[in-house]
């Protein structure tokens, strides 16, 4: 496998400072209020802290993290029993929005805690205390506290896969009106874009350009789990492939066509075995180049007998099961050749496969956690008897 170098580490660091997918922050719910024994005055139960589906689609986690560099939120305390009112108020909940995408997590165990997907989804994570009544001997009790980790997951229709320097960010510069920085050397892309295809009928599909993987990805060499984590909640795969093949540095083993197909699909199989059963797209970039029919058709007959060329790969590295690739297209991201056919195919595939689950605009929002669906009316936060921020 492909060892990382110096040149790695400066990616990390570079990554790191312009682009947060995962957010540590700090919960705790209200304390309770006292009750008074000899009264039977029953204190108010804390407030909770709930995260939520941001109103904003486009906030992220390094605009949270500026907002609030502290990274911790308390809900209020329960109102304590008194001689004019024996029942008191609870107190006041925290809702803090976060970004679309984001499966929640408890910091200390790892264990997911809910997923917030789109606008409205709520989650509880943090409880308030119990009041004190009769059955805590009229003592308040404390919230819960904990830490909890904002993981993002990129939600996107489709997402290209490939190896560095494949030709991705072209592509979705080409097929969208996203504008991603392109260059003739590998890490171009440090960090995942999502880019929306436009059609004539007004329909819309976002695209996410995941930044180039390499050998080991699938161990977290090169930043692996940052990137292949993205890819998850993807319907549709994009295998980008160059047609004449692909090597990390000068000194190490150039891979062609072939063999980045199956390093590809292993790399995916051993992060997530799941991810080889989705619905996937291949596709031979750079046939504009000299040369380029030669190795497609090397490329294609070793495909169609894979088995009689798997010994070409590393040990370790063979796919226990080939992807079932809907279409093969051959396309040139740079000049445009083919690319307006690879946008129907790319529509094509997603409703063939994905025709229930089109995104359709909806009044309703699924509060994640509560069991119970909650219309956009119902879901409205009092400001009087919450704290949204």
């Amino acid at each position: 496998m492909v060892r990382i170098s110096l040149m790695l580490g400066w990616m990390e660091r570079k990554y790191s400072s312009s682009f947060i997918d995962t957010l540590r922050m700090h919960v705790k719910g209200g304390t309770g209020g006292a009750g008074i024994m000899h009264l039977g005055g029953v204190g108010g139960r804390g407030g909770d802290v709930y995260v939520v589906g941001a109103k904003d689609p486009d906030l992220s986690l390094k605009q949270l993290k500026q907002k609030f560099p502290q990274k911790r939120f308390s809900a209020e305390p329960g109102e304590s029993s008194n001689r004019r009112a024996l029942s008191g108020l609870k107190g006041r909940s925290i809702y803090v929005q976060i970004p679309h995408g984001i499966t929640v997590r408890d910091a200390n165990t790892g264990k997911s805690l809910g997923n917030i997907d789109k606008p409205g989804d709520r989650l509880l994570v943090a409880k308030g205390g119990k009041g004190g009544d009769r059955y805590n001997r009229f003592e308040s009790e404390k919230g819960i506290a904990r830490s909890i980790l904002l993981d993002l997951r990129l939600i996107a229709d489709v997402g290209f896969v490939g190896f560095p320097n494949a030709g991705k960010s072209t592509l979705l510069n080409a097929i969208s009106r996203a504008r991603v920085e392109v260059a003739d050397y590998p890490f171009t892309t440090l960090q995942p874009h999502v880019g929306i295809v436009h059609y004539k009928d007004k329909r819309k599909i976002s695209c996410a350009d995941i930044p180039g993987l390499i050998e080991g990805s699938h161990i977290n060499l090169g930043m692996g789990h940052k990137f292949l984590k993205h890819i998850e909640r993807t319907k549709l795969l994009l295998f980008m492939v160059d047609l004449f093949g692909f090597s990390l540095y000068v000194d190490k083993i150039q891979r062609d066509a072939f063999q980045n197909i199956q390093l590809l699909t292993k790399e995916l199989e051993l992060y997530n075995p799941d991810l080889i059963n989705r619905p996937a797209i291949l596709v031979f970039n750079k046939i504009d180049i000299e040369g380029a029919d030669e190795k497609l058709g090397i490329a294609l007959d070793k495909l169609a007998s894979y088995e009689n060329h798997l010994d070409s790969l590393p040990n370790g590295m063979i796919p226990k099961k080939q992807i079932k690739f809907s279409k093969t297209l051959c396309i040139s991201a740079k000049r445009g050749d083919s690319v307006n056919h690879l946008k129907s195919e790319i529509r094509d595939a997603i409703d063939k496969y994905f025709t229930s689950e089109l995104d359709l605009i909806s009044g309703t929002a699924k509060a994640v956690g509560c069991g119970q669906s909650h219309t956009a009316e119902n879901n409205v936060i009092n400001p009087t008897k919450h704290i949204l921020i």
